[in-house]
Protein backbone atom coordinates (compact mmCIF):
# COMPACT_ATOMS: atom_id res chain seq x y z
CA UNK A 1 0.00 0.00 0.00
CA UNK A 2 1.17 3.66 -1.00
CA UNK A 3 0.42 7.22 -0.87
CA UNK A 4 1.41 10.61 -1.97
CA UNK A 5 0.53 13.58 0.07
CA UNK A 6 0.86 16.50 -2.09
CA UNK A 7 0.83 19.76 -1.46
CA UNK A 8 1.49 19.85 2.43
CA UNK A 9 3.02 21.68 5.32
CA UNK A 10 5.46 19.77 7.78
CA UNK A 11 4.80 21.61 11.17
CA UNK A 12 3.25 24.25 8.88
CA UNK A 13 6.20 25.77 8.07
CA UNK A 14 7.64 26.27 4.45
CA UNK A 15 6.94 26.05 1.28
CA UNK A 16 3.92 22.76 0.91
CA UNK A 17 6.03 19.50 -0.10
CA UNK A 18 4.67 16.47 -1.39
CA UNK A 19 5.91 12.80 1.20
CA UNK A 20 5.73 9.88 -0.36
CA UNK A 21 4.46 6.64 2.00
CA UNK A 22 5.12 3.26 1.52
CA UNK A 23 5.24 0.20 3.44
CA UNK A 24 3.96 2.14 7.00
CA UNK A 25 7.07 4.34 6.51
CA UNK A 26 7.59 7.66 5.03
CA UNK A 27 9.92 6.93 1.75
CA UNK A 28 10.48 10.61 0.41
CA UNK A 29 9.65 14.42 1.15
CA UNK A 30 10.11 17.00 -2.02
CA UNK A 31 8.60 18.96 -4.03
CA UNK A 32 7.01 17.66 -7.29
CA UNK A 33 7.34 13.92 -6.41
CA UNK A 34 5.80 10.95 -8.95
CA UNK A 35 3.46 8.58 -7.34
CA UNK A 36 4.52 5.20 -7.55
CA UNK A 37 2.09 2.86 -9.33
CA UNK A 38 -1.27 2.39 -7.92
CA UNK A 39 -0.52 4.55 -5.37
CA UNK A 40 -3.29 6.82 -4.00
CA UNK A 41 -3.04 10.68 -4.12
CA UNK A 42 -4.14 12.65 -1.79
CA UNK A 43 -4.12 16.48 -2.20
CA UNK A 44 -3.22 18.50 0.86
CA UNK A 45 -4.15 21.69 -0.37
CA UNK A 46 -1.26 23.42 1.64
CA UNK A 47 -2.48 22.76 4.99
CA UNK A 48 -0.65 21.66 7.94
CA UNK A 49 0.91 18.23 8.14
CA UNK A 50 1.48 16.79 11.70
CA UNK A 51 2.77 13.58 13.64
CA UNK A 52 -0.86 11.85 14.72
CA UNK A 53 -1.60 12.60 17.90
CA UNK A 54 -1.15 10.24 20.91
CA UNK A 55 -3.51 10.27 23.91
CA UNK A 56 -2.65 9.53 27.49
CA UNK A 57 -5.83 9.87 28.78
CA UNK A 58 -9.12 7.79 27.17
CA UNK A 59 -11.90 6.09 28.64
CA UNK A 60 -13.07 3.99 25.98
CA UNK A 61 -15.55 1.94 28.59
CA UNK A 62 -15.20 -1.51 26.81
CA UNK A 63 -15.71 -3.98 28.74
CA UNK A 64 -18.69 -3.33 31.02
CA UNK A 65 -20.39 0.16 29.59
CA UNK A 66 -20.52 -0.57 25.95
CA UNK A 67 -23.96 1.79 25.61
CA UNK A 68 -21.83 4.55 26.41
CA UNK A 69 -18.49 3.65 23.99
CA UNK A 70 -16.82 0.81 22.71
CA UNK A 71 -13.15 0.55 21.45
CA UNK A 72 -14.68 0.26 18.11
CA UNK A 73 -16.61 4.38 18.76
CA UNK A 74 -14.02 4.98 20.75
CA UNK A 75 -11.36 4.30 18.37
CA UNK A 76 -13.27 6.12 15.30
CA UNK A 77 -14.06 9.17 17.43
CA UNK A 78 -9.68 9.41 17.75
CA UNK A 79 -9.38 8.87 14.49
CA UNK A 80 -11.18 11.54 13.92
CA UNK A 81 -9.54 13.69 16.18
CA UNK A 82 -5.96 13.03 14.46
CA UNK A 83 -4.97 10.58 16.91
CA UNK A 84 -2.90 7.84 16.18
CA UNK A 85 -2.52 6.36 19.87
CA UNK A 86 -4.68 6.24 22.77
CA UNK A 87 -4.09 4.95 26.13
CA UNK A 88 -7.59 3.17 27.29
CA UNK A 89 -8.05 3.48 31.09
CA UNK A 90 -8.73 1.21 33.71
CA UNK A 91 -11.99 1.64 35.08
CA UNK A 92 -13.89 -0.79 33.12
CA UNK A 93 -16.22 -3.70 34.28
CA UNK A 94 -13.82 -5.88 34.66
CA UNK A 95 -11.46 -3.54 35.77
CA UNK A 96 -8.54 -3.72 34.12
CA UNK A 97 -6.67 -5.27 36.89
CA UNK A 98 -4.86 -8.20 35.27
CA UNK A 99 -3.72 -9.09 32.40
CA UNK A 100 -6.49 -11.09 31.06
CA UNK A 101 -8.10 -7.92 30.95
CA UNK A 102 -5.29 -5.59 29.83
CA UNK A 103 -4.69 -8.25 26.84
CA UNK A 104 -8.47 -8.34 25.72
CA UNK A 105 -8.57 -4.37 25.65
CA UNK A 106 -5.21 -4.31 23.20
CA UNK A 107 -6.07 -7.30 21.21
CA UNK A 108 -9.69 -5.63 20.65
CA UNK A 109 -8.13 -2.59 19.52
CA UNK A 110 -6.21 -4.33 16.61
CA UNK A 111 -8.73 -5.85 15.35
CA UNK A 112 -11.01 -2.69 15.06
CA UNK A 113 -7.01 -1.13 13.68
CA UNK A 114 -8.68 2.35 13.54
CA UNK A 115 -6.03 3.77 16.25
CA UNK A 116 -3.02 1.75 18.01
CA UNK A 117 -5.21 1.15 21.72
CA UNK A 118 -2.76 0.86 24.49
CA UNK A 119 -4.44 -0.43 27.79
CA UNK A 120 -3.64 1.18 31.09
CA UNK A 121 -3.54 -1.10 34.00
CA UNK A 122 -4.78 -0.77 37.34
CA UNK A 123 -2.82 0.48 40.27
CA UNK A 124 -4.86 -1.56 42.55
CA UNK A 125 -7.51 -4.59 42.30
CA UNK A 126 -10.30 -3.36 41.33
CA UNK A 127 -9.30 0.23 41.74
CA UNK A 128 -10.32 -0.04 45.80
CA UNK A 129 -7.01 1.30 46.53
CA UNK A 130 -6.20 -1.50 49.11
CA UNK A 131 -3.90 -3.91 47.23
CA UNK A 132 -1.73 -3.66 44.35
CA UNK A 133 -2.59 -5.49 41.62
CA UNK A 134 -0.49 -8.15 39.28
CA UNK A 135 1.56 -4.52 37.24
CA UNK A 136 4.37 -7.19 36.89
CA UNK A 137 2.03 -9.68 34.92
CA UNK A 138 0.37 -6.68 33.08
CA UNK A 139 3.70 -5.26 32.33
CA UNK A 140 5.28 -8.39 30.51
CA UNK A 141 1.77 -8.38 28.48
CA UNK A 142 1.00 -11.22 26.14
CA UNK A 143 3.33 -14.11 26.18
CA UNK A 144 2.65 -15.48 21.99
CA UNK A 145 6.10 -14.45 21.10
CA UNK A 146 4.54 -12.43 18.68
CA UNK A 147 5.84 -8.48 18.52
CA UNK A 148 3.35 -5.76 18.90
CA UNK A 149 3.23 -2.31 16.91
CA UNK A 150 6.58 -1.59 19.15
CA UNK A 151 8.14 -4.60 18.42
CA UNK A 152 7.62 -6.17 22.19
CA UNK A 153 5.09 -7.95 23.38
CA UNK A 154 1.62 -7.28 22.66
CA UNK A 155 -0.66 -6.25 25.25
CA UNK A 156 2.37 -4.81 27.48
CA UNK A 157 1.22 -1.88 29.72
CA UNK A 158 3.34 0.94 30.21
CA UNK A 159 0.91 3.04 32.11
CA UNK A 160 -0.76 2.17 35.39
CA UNK A 161 -3.38 4.56 36.93
CA UNK A 162 -6.29 4.00 39.26
CA UNK A 163 -7.87 6.98 37.43
CA UNK A 164 -11.05 8.20 38.56
CA UNK A 165 -9.90 7.19 42.18
CA UNK A 166 -6.50 8.79 43.86
CA UNK A 167 -4.01 6.21 45.33
CA UNK A 168 -4.76 8.13 48.41
CA UNK A 169 -2.74 5.48 51.02
CA UNK A 170 1.19 6.72 50.72
CA UNK A 171 2.08 3.11 51.38
CA UNK A 172 0.59 1.75 48.83
CA UNK A 173 1.82 4.53 46.47
CA UNK A 174 4.93 4.48 47.58
CA UNK A 175 4.86 0.40 46.40
CA UNK A 176 3.43 1.22 43.09
CA UNK A 177 6.26 3.71 42.44
CA UNK A 178 8.85 0.91 43.31
CA UNK A 179 7.11 -1.79 41.09
CA UNK A 180 7.11 0.70 38.76
CA UNK A 181 11.04 1.61 38.74
CA UNK A 182 11.74 -1.77 38.18
CA UNK A 183 9.62 -2.58 35.82
CA UNK A 184 10.37 0.52 33.47
CA UNK A 185 6.80 1.95 33.47
CA UNK A 186 4.94 4.82 34.82
CA UNK A 187 2.33 5.29 37.38
CA UNK A 188 -0.26 7.90 36.03
CA UNK A 189 -2.37 9.74 39.58
CA UNK A 190 -5.53 11.07 39.38
CA UNK A 191 -4.34 13.36 42.22
CA UNK A 192 -7.37 13.76 44.86
CA UNK A 193 -7.01 13.91 48.46
CA UNK A 194 -10.55 11.77 49.08
CA UNK A 195 -11.18 13.23 52.50
CA UNK A 196 -10.76 16.84 51.56
CA UNK A 197 -13.28 16.40 48.63
CA UNK A 198 -16.32 14.42 49.82
CA UNK A 199 -19.54 15.18 48.36
CA UNK A 200 -17.88 18.26 46.46
CA UNK A 201 -19.03 18.77 42.75
CA UNK A 202 -17.59 22.13 41.77
CA UNK A 203 -14.45 24.14 42.51
CA UNK A 204 -14.76 25.80 45.97
CA UNK A 205 -14.48 29.09 45.14
CA UNK A 206 -17.32 32.34 44.64
CA UNK A 207 -19.59 30.98 42.28
CA UNK A 208 -19.90 27.42 43.79
CA UNK A 209 -20.94 29.17 46.86
CA UNK A 210 -23.33 31.54 45.32
CA UNK A 211 -24.62 28.08 43.65
CA UNK A 212 -25.01 26.32 46.67
CA UNK A 213 -22.71 23.42 45.27
CA UNK A 214 -19.69 21.81 47.44
CA UNK A 215 -16.51 22.81 47.14
CA UNK A 216 -13.72 21.13 45.78
CA UNK A 217 -10.51 22.89 47.21
CA UNK A 218 -7.25 23.58 45.08
CA UNK A 219 -5.70 22.11 48.00
CA UNK A 220 -7.05 18.53 47.44
CA UNK A 221 -5.20 18.45 44.14
CA UNK A 222 -1.88 19.80 45.34
CA UNK A 223 -1.69 17.81 48.48
CA UNK A 224 -1.16 14.65 46.35
CA UNK A 225 0.77 16.12 43.93
CA UNK A 226 3.29 17.65 46.84
CA UNK A 227 3.24 14.22 48.23
CA UNK A 228 3.82 12.05 44.65
CA UNK A 229 6.65 14.30 43.92
CA UNK A 230 8.65 13.57 46.80
CA UNK A 231 7.44 9.66 46.66
CA UNK A 232 8.89 9.38 43.65
CA UNK A 233 12.01 11.13 44.59
CA UNK A 234 12.57 8.34 46.66
CA UNK A 235 11.53 5.43 44.89
CA UNK A 236 13.62 6.57 42.10
CA UNK A 237 10.16 6.24 39.66
CA UNK A 238 8.33 8.17 37.36
CA UNK A 239 4.99 9.39 38.18
CA UNK A 240 2.78 11.37 36.26
CA UNK A 241 -0.20 13.52 37.05
CA UNK A 242 -3.39 13.09 35.32
CA UNK A 243 -5.73 16.56 34.36
CA UNK A 244 -3.64 19.36 36.27
CA UNK A 245 -6.06 21.67 37.27
CA UNK A 246 -4.81 24.24 39.21
CA UNK A 247 -2.28 27.49 39.52
CA UNK A 248 -0.72 25.35 42.61
CA UNK A 249 -0.44 22.50 41.17
CA UNK A 250 1.58 24.69 38.39
CA UNK A 251 3.95 25.59 40.92
CA UNK A 252 4.82 22.07 42.57
CA UNK A 253 4.88 20.79 39.11
CA UNK A 254 7.73 23.51 38.63
CA UNK A 255 9.38 22.93 41.96
CA UNK A 256 9.33 19.40 41.50
CA UNK A 257 11.06 19.42 38.23
CA UNK A 258 13.53 21.94 39.07
CA UNK A 259 14.98 19.40 42.14
CA UNK A 260 14.86 16.46 38.99
CA UNK A 261 12.48 14.87 40.10
CA UNK A 262 10.69 12.50 37.29
CA UNK A 263 7.44 14.41 37.22
CA UNK A 264 4.96 15.31 33.98
CA UNK A 265 1.72 15.96 33.82
CA UNK A 266 -1.23 16.85 31.34
CA UNK A 267 -3.74 19.15 30.83
CA UNK A 268 -6.91 18.79 29.37
CA UNK A 269 -8.69 20.76 26.44
CA UNK A 270 -11.74 21.67 28.99
CA UNK A 271 -9.28 23.07 31.63
CA UNK A 272 -7.56 25.01 29.06
CA UNK A 273 -10.88 27.11 27.84
CA UNK A 274 -13.22 26.54 30.51
CA UNK A 275 -13.71 27.67 33.74
CA UNK A 276 -16.72 28.21 36.63
CA UNK A 277 -18.55 30.16 35.13
CA UNK A 278 -19.89 27.93 33.07
CA UNK A 279 -21.97 26.33 35.55
CA UNK A 280 -24.26 29.10 36.38
CA UNK A 281 -26.93 27.05 34.50
CA UNK A 282 -26.54 23.75 36.25
CA UNK A 283 -25.84 22.06 33.43
CA UNK A 284 -24.56 18.63 34.55
CA UNK A 285 -22.22 18.61 31.20
CA UNK A 286 -20.17 20.64 32.66
CA UNK A 287 -19.40 18.31 35.76
CA UNK A 288 -16.08 16.82 35.42
CA UNK A 289 -13.41 16.13 37.97
CA UNK A 290 -11.39 17.20 38.71
CA UNK A 291 -13.45 20.55 38.32
CA UNK A 292 -13.66 23.23 35.89
CA UNK A 293 -11.22 25.94 38.02
CA UNK A 294 -11.42 29.94 38.06
CA UNK A 295 -10.19 32.07 34.90
CA UNK A 296 -6.72 32.73 36.88
CA UNK A 297 -6.33 28.91 36.99
CA UNK A 298 -7.05 28.77 33.45
CA UNK A 299 -4.41 31.42 32.60
CA UNK A 300 -1.85 29.78 34.49
CA UNK A 301 -2.60 26.31 32.95
CA UNK A 302 -2.06 27.93 29.32
CA UNK A 303 1.14 29.23 30.67
CA UNK A 304 2.55 26.17 32.01
CA UNK A 305 1.81 24.24 28.37
CA UNK A 306 3.52 27.11 26.76
CA UNK A 307 6.56 26.88 29.14
CA UNK A 308 6.66 23.25 29.31
CA UNK A 309 6.05 22.96 32.56
CA UNK A 310 2.85 21.14 31.96
CA UNK A 311 4.24 18.66 29.49
CA UNK A 312 1.16 17.40 27.21
CA UNK A 313 -2.22 17.97 26.42
CA UNK A 314 -4.84 14.70 27.32
CA UNK A 315 -8.05 14.46 26.70
CA UNK A 316 -10.12 12.52 29.81
CA UNK A 317 -12.44 11.54 27.07
CA UNK A 318 -15.25 10.30 29.77
CA UNK A 319 -18.56 9.01 27.34
CA UNK A 320 -22.00 9.10 29.25
CA UNK A 321 -25.17 7.59 28.91
CA UNK A 322 -27.65 10.54 28.78
CA UNK A 323 -29.49 9.30 31.68
CA UNK A 324 -25.81 9.94 34.00
CA UNK A 325 -25.76 13.60 32.62
CA UNK A 326 -29.60 14.73 32.43
CA UNK A 327 -29.90 14.65 35.88
CA UNK A 328 -29.51 17.13 38.42
CA UNK A 329 -25.76 18.48 38.70
CA UNK A 330 -24.29 16.47 42.16
CA UNK A 331 -26.18 13.47 40.80
CA UNK A 332 -24.40 13.75 37.72
CA UNK A 333 -21.78 11.62 36.47
CA UNK A 334 -18.53 13.74 36.05
CA UNK A 335 -16.68 13.43 32.55
CA UNK A 336 -17.27 14.58 29.54
CA UNK A 337 -16.30 13.64 25.61
CA UNK A 338 -13.24 14.99 24.22
CA UNK A 339 -11.64 13.37 21.22
CA UNK A 340 -13.04 14.97 18.28
CA UNK A 341 -12.53 18.43 20.21
CA UNK A 342 -8.73 18.50 21.56
CA UNK A 343 -7.27 19.98 18.49
CA UNK A 344 -9.74 22.25 17.78
CA UNK A 345 -9.36 23.71 21.37
CA UNK A 346 -5.53 23.70 21.41
CA UNK A 347 -5.94 25.78 18.45
CA UNK A 348 -7.95 28.41 19.62
CA UNK A 349 -6.49 28.54 22.87
CA UNK A 350 -3.04 28.18 22.41
CA UNK A 351 -2.18 28.55 18.41
CA UNK A 352 -4.26 31.52 17.53
CA UNK A 353 -3.43 33.46 20.40
CA UNK A 354 -0.09 32.67 19.61
CA UNK A 355 1.06 31.36 22.02
CA UNK A 356 2.36 27.72 20.48
CA UNK A 357 3.20 27.13 17.02
CA UNK A 358 2.14 24.14 15.01
CA UNK A 359 5.72 22.32 15.73
CA UNK A 360 4.50 22.70 19.26
CA UNK A 361 1.66 21.26 19.19
CA UNK A 362 3.17 18.40 17.80
CA UNK A 363 5.07 18.58 21.19
CA UNK A 364 2.71 18.85 23.64
CA UNK A 365 0.08 16.24 21.35
CA UNK A 366 2.41 13.96 20.03
CA UNK A 367 5.73 13.37 20.65
CA UNK A 368 5.74 13.89 24.76
CA UNK A 369 2.81 11.95 25.16
CA UNK A 370 4.70 8.99 23.40
CA UNK A 371 7.73 9.66 25.04
CA UNK A 372 5.93 9.67 28.47
CA UNK A 373 4.96 6.35 27.76
CA UNK A 374 8.11 5.12 25.94
CA UNK A 375 6.34 4.45 22.50
CA UNK A 376 8.70 3.74 20.00
CA UNK A 377 6.78 4.62 16.82
CA UNK A 378 4.33 7.25 17.85
CA UNK A 379 5.28 10.83 18.10
CA UNK A 380 7.91 10.43 15.87
CA UNK A 381 9.25 13.57 13.28
CA UNK A 382 8.29 13.98 9.84
CA UNK A 383 11.27 12.48 7.91
CA UNK A 384 12.05 9.75 5.59
CA UNK A 385 12.34 6.56 7.22
CA UNK A 386 9.89 7.69 10.45
CA UNK A 387 6.55 5.64 10.55
CA UNK A 388 3.85 7.04 9.00
CA UNK A 389 1.11 8.26 11.79
CA UNK A 390 0.30 11.50 10.46
CA UNK A 391 -2.55 14.12 10.80
CA UNK A 392 -3.83 16.65 8.27
CA UNK A 393 -4.83 19.61 9.62
CA UNK A 394 -6.66 22.53 8.32
CA UNK A 395 -6.18 25.42 10.02
CA UNK A 396 -8.94 27.44 8.69
CA UNK A 397 -11.53 24.84 8.12
CA UNK A 398 -14.12 26.52 10.30
CA UNK A 399 -16.77 24.41 11.80
CA UNK A 400 -19.24 24.08 14.52
CA UNK A 401 -19.34 20.79 16.96
CA UNK A 402 -23.06 19.31 16.63
CA UNK A 403 -23.34 16.27 19.31
CA UNK A 404 -25.36 14.07 17.24
CA UNK A 405 -22.57 13.79 14.61
CA UNK A 406 -20.04 12.70 16.75
CA UNK A 407 -18.64 9.15 16.11
CA UNK A 408 -18.76 8.23 20.07
CA UNK A 409 -22.11 6.61 21.31
CA UNK A 410 -22.45 9.64 23.94
CA UNK A 411 -23.60 12.83 23.41
CA UNK A 412 -22.30 14.54 26.81
CA UNK A 413 -20.13 17.27 25.09
CA UNK A 414 -19.94 21.19 26.83
CA UNK A 415 -18.72 22.40 23.38
CA UNK A 416 -21.72 21.62 21.34
CA UNK A 417 -23.20 24.34 18.93
CA UNK A 418 -19.36 26.25 19.24
CA UNK A 419 -17.61 27.04 16.12
CA UNK A 420 -13.98 26.44 16.11
CA UNK A 421 -11.33 26.81 13.42
CA UNK A 422 -8.79 24.37 12.93
CA UNK A 423 -9.74 20.55 12.65
CA UNK A 424 -7.91 17.67 11.39
CA UNK A 425 -9.49 16.73 8.03
CA UNK A 426 -7.04 13.34 7.09
CA UNK A 427 -5.40 10.96 10.18
CA UNK A 428 -3.18 8.38 8.42
CA UNK A 429 -1.56 5.36 11.13
CA UNK A 430 1.05 3.29 9.42
CA UNK A 431 0.72 3.98 5.68
CA UNK A 432 -3.33 3.59 5.92
CA UNK A 433 -6.00 6.49 5.77
CA UNK A 434 -8.03 5.56 9.05
CA UNK A 435 -9.92 9.09 8.82
CA UNK A 436 -10.84 11.55 6.05
CA UNK A 437 -12.97 14.59 5.61
CA UNK A 438 -14.96 13.92 8.79
CA UNK A 439 -15.84 10.13 8.04
CA UNK A 440 -13.58 7.37 10.03
CA UNK A 441 -12.67 4.69 7.98
CA UNK A 442 -14.16 1.16 8.45
CA UNK A 443 -12.57 -1.13 10.92
CA UNK A 444 -11.07 -4.29 10.72
CA UNK A 445 -8.36 -4.04 7.89
CA UNK A 446 -5.06 -5.57 9.70
CA UNK A 447 -2.51 -4.20 12.11
CA UNK A 448 -3.19 -7.31 14.35
CA UNK A 449 0.02 -8.19 16.35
Amino acid sequence: MSLLLTDVRPYGEGDPVDVAIAGGEITAIGAGLTPDDGAEVIDGGGKVLLPGFVDLHTHLREPGREDTETIESGSAAAALGGYTAVFAMANTNPVADSAVVTDHVYRRGQEVGLVDVHPVGAVTVGLAGEKLAEMGMMAAGAGNGVGGPNGDRPGRVRVFSDDGFCVADPLLMRRALEYSASLGVVIAQHAEEPRLTKGAVAHEGPEAARLGLTGWPRAAEEAIVARDALLARDAGARVHICHASTAGTVELLQWAKGQGIAITAEVTPHHLLLDDSRLQTYDAVNRVNPPLREASDVAALRKALRDGVIDCVATDHAPHAEQDKCCEFAAARPGMLGLETALAIVAQVCVETGDLGWRDVARVMSSKPAQIARLDDQGRPIGVGEPANLTLVDPDLGWTVRAGELASRSRNTPFAELTFRAKPVLTVLRGRVTARDGVAAQPGNGMRA
